[in-house]
């Protein structure tokens, strides 16, 4: 377990040594119109060089031993083709790379693992409302060989930069090759899962709240629901990211794989359960959300009901006077009392009376 800790340390700070924040790059290099990031070449935890070229570095790796890791962000067809035949990666996986939109996922092409992982982040939001936008998706997309590690990130989040200069300040961490590279980014990729939770678990809680609680002046039972139906949708988007990737880790943490590091293998245990922890609660949140969504048009069912029976009574009473009105408005010669000089006031009163009395007896069932 402290093996664990001091790792998980290592990958995950915030602060360099010297007291000064990590940057978080959204963007590829300013400084390149191309699609890599960086590119750098690993021997013995220590980066030997300065930026290169995919070539380059590859080359220098074959020479003089090591490992290449290359970073790109968003990359054309165009600029990944080059890269794909220097390092011999599949067809398959080049044009799924290129063109994102995939599940998290493991699958081995020859000598290369290629990973997938579902980047999500916490979209701040003052109020929650049936059209705020709770996560934001992105991906990163992981070719790892025997001695090199291409990512390819998509979206705005999700950034590596840091965690490449977090890797380069742990030396003997980075000894171990690529795999600690790959379990370095779904360490982190699981983290992101851990603060959304918590994020989204806090709106799940406001939403019930608000659900339950007594409603305020003015306002009416059940006008939640398209709060709850939109938090619901991105509680959904949320578990497509998490639960595809189960398998991956389970394989990464249990069966041996020559391209993993038996050493890193045994801390892709930790990132598996720290996954599953994420996926009960996002399984959780789900279903949590299907029965306050219930609770709340139950609430406007009642609602009605009571509204109905509001207009129900109403009716009945006002009914009375409509029927007496009716009655002597028929201009017949003989009717009752027509003659009498107390006959209209009797009439009212007798009207008012039993008004009075069909309301007290609504009134006292809970319809009024």
């Amino acid at each position: 377990m402290s093996m664990i800790r001091d790792l998980r340390a290592a990958v995950r700070p915030t602060m360099r040594k010297d007291g000064t924040p990590y940057e978080y790059d959204t963007t590829r290099s300013p400084s390149s119109s191309s699609a890599v990031v960086d590119c750098a070449v690993y021997r013995e935890g220590q980066r030997v060089s300065l930026p290169c070229g995919p070539a380059e570095a590859m080359r220098r790796v074959r020479a003089e031993g090591g490992f290449a890791w290359i970073g790109l962000h968003e990359p054309t067809e165009q600029e990944f083709a080059g890269i794909a035949r220097e390092f011999g990666l599949h067809p398959l996986a080049v044009e799924d790379a290129v063109h994102a939109h995939q599940r998290p996922k493991l699958e081995r092409y020859d000598d290369t693992l290629f990973t997938v992982f579902k980047t999500i982040h916490y979209v701040e939001h003052a109020e929650l409302t049936a059209t705020s936008e709770v996560v934001e998706t992105g991906e990163v997309m992981c070719f790892t060989g025997e001695d090199f590690i291409i990512t390819v990130r998509h979206g705005g989040q999700g950034s590596l930069r840091a965690l490449r200069h977090r890797l380069q300040e742990d030396p003997q961490l980075l000894a171990k090759g690529p795999s600690a590279v790959l379990h370095a980014i779904a360490d982190q990729v699981v983290d992101g899962y851990i603060a959304v939770a918590d994020a989204v678990q806090d709106d799940i809680d406001e939403v019930e709240i608000d659900v339950f609680s007594a409603p305020s002046k003015g306002s009416r039972r059940g006008g939640d629901a398209g709060r709850i139906y939109q938090l619901k949708r991105e509680v959904l988007e949320f578990k497509r990211a998490v639960t595809p990737l189960m398998r991956p880790m389970q394989l990464l943490s249990e069966r041996p794989m020559r391209l993993v590091d038996p050493d890193i293998q045994k801390y892709f245990r930790d990132v598996a359960d720290h996954l599953a922890r994420v996926h009960e609660q996002v399984v959780a949140f789900d279903d949590l959300l299907n029965s306050i969504l219930q609770a709340n048009l139950a609430q406007a069912s009642v609602a009605q009901n009571e509204d109905m029976r509001k207009i129900t009574s109403w009716a009945a009473i006002f009914a009375v006077p409509t029927m007496i009105a009716g009655i002597y408005g028929m201009n017949f010669k003989y009717m009752p009392e027509l003659g009498w000089k107390y006959g209209y006031p009797t009439v009212m009163v007798i009207t008012v009376t039993i008004c009075v009395t069909i309301h007290r007896g609504f009134k006292r069932n809970g319809w009024l």
